[in-house]
């Protein structure tokens, strides 16, 4: 059965007080708690959602795990590919060549990234071949030194597809003039978008046979591109092959290729966590105010229960319940509207832009055109139980203030 204590608590969260104002504080402070709990979520989703898309791009020309040689050389490619599969959670692998050259077309010249690739198998463990706005990967053929290059690289060159572009080494040849760099030329089959300015800007993919020969490899490669059923495994496959490898070979997941990005995100979510959790806290801590007002106007009342028998343990817990029941409300209210919301961020964004006629986030001026947001359960349960743990700290003292409460005090001036 339901105790009188909580009987009595339900009767003071729902009844009007004589005091006007003190109603007026218990309802900013629930209102309180609501907007910092439903701020929290939406900000770590925004936060989550970010992360998730980032990644998504990074990993859509970066590989999950490589296995790369000595000086950039990797003989026994094939030999390493055999013991990565070997692996149950590897579900992909495709060897790679990895330079650096300069791109020329007339006075334009850039840095590249050169790539040199096995169309079918790259496409097995990288999602650049469906990232293609012109032509296809599948157009880098042996011998036909063809170039596919990514949107913002081929911008600033001038050049699209059919185009010729010559590409500079830094591996020198020697003259009668002197050293000399390797010049090249490649015809362009294809461009690519991935949405990730670096790549965007920088990148150049050419067949695997042509990079050998240009960079002098015979049969050698760079190294093998990984592709693994659950990315988040990546750590682990690596500390699982390394001892199966030999001692020139080394491995590096997609957490080593781009650590200091992750690590800052990560860092700047928990430092926002704490930040809006303090929120919570100011918001839950306006219930002490409410509560010892509460007990101040109920001066009569504690010292009736107190005459006919109630327990200052009784009094505390009505108390306590009264607090804790308003930290609950707003808890839920913050919750239920902060998960509405992250989850239609993608509506309601728009609808905003439209409203004020503006973009907010602009694809010349962020990395992304939308806000994205991933609601995960964990964080909600996790700022669900601190919000509810700090609205029952701060219902202990003003609860324990009202158990002191003497019944001849209290009636003295009624």
């Amino acid at each position: 059965m339901t105790s009188f204590e909580t009987l009595i608590g339900l009767r003071y969260l729902r009844a009007k007080r004589r005091n006007s104002f003190i109603s007026f504080i218990s309802l900013i402070s629930i209102v309180g708690i609501a907007l910092g709990v439903a701020a929290l979520i939406i900000v770590l989703s925004v936060m989550n959602g970010f992360q998730k898309e980032i990644r998504g791009r990074i990993l859509g020309v970066a590989s999950h795990l490589e296995i790369s040689g000595m000086n950039n050389r990797l003989d026994n490619w094939r030999g390493a590919m055999a013991v990565a599969r070997q692996d149950a959670r590897v579900t992909a692998s495709a060897p790679f060549v990895s330079a650096q050259g300069l791109l020329s077309v007339g006075p334009n010249v850039r840095g590249a990234m050169v790539r040199g690739v096995l169309p079918e198998a790259e496409n097995t463990v990288v999602d650049v071949g469906h990232k293609m706005l012109v032509g296809q990967l599948s157009d880098l053929q042996p011998g036909g030194f063809g170039i596919v290059l990514g949107v913002e690289l081929a911008r600033q060159l001038g050049v699209g597809r059919g185009d010729k572009v010559t590409l500079i080494t830094p591996q020198g040849q020697i003259t009668p003039a002197g050293m000399m760099p390797r010049l090249k030329q490649f015809t362009v089959v294809g461009v690519f978008k991935v949405d990730m300015f670096e790549y965007d800007a920088s990148l150049a993919m050419i067949q695997l046979k042509d990079a050998q020969t240009l960079f002098r490899l015979d049969d050698a490669v760079s190294g093998v591109r990984l592709k693994l059923n659950d990315l988040m495994l990546a750590p682990a496959v690596k500390h699982a092959l390394a001892p199966k490898l030999t001692y020139d070979m080394y491995l590096t997941d997609w957490t080593d290729q781009h650590a200091s990005y992750f690590r800052a995100v990560q860092i700047e979510k928990r430092m926002m966590f704490i930040i809006l959790t303090l929120i919570v806290a100011v918001a839950a801590f306006n219930l002490v105010s409410t509560l010892i007002m509460t007990v101040t106007d109920k001066q009569a009342d504690i010292a009736i229960l107190r005459t006919l028998g109630a327990a200052p343990g009784s009094i505390m817990r009505i108390f306590v319940i009264q607090g804790a029941l308003s930290g609950l409300i707003g808890t839920l209210c913050g919750v239920g509207g902060g998960v509405l919301v992250a989850l239609n961020l993608d509506v309601l964004v728009p609808a905003i832009e439209r409203l004020l006629g503006s973009k907010i986030f602009s694809s010349e001026v962020y990395l992304i055109d939308k806000l994205p947001s991933d609601v995960l359960p964990g964080d909600v349960l996790t700022i669900t139980v601190i919000s509810l743990l700090l609205a029952l700290l701060a219902t202990l003292y003003p609860s324990w203030r009202a158990s002191r409460t003497q019944p001849a005090e209290a009636l003295r001036y009624e």
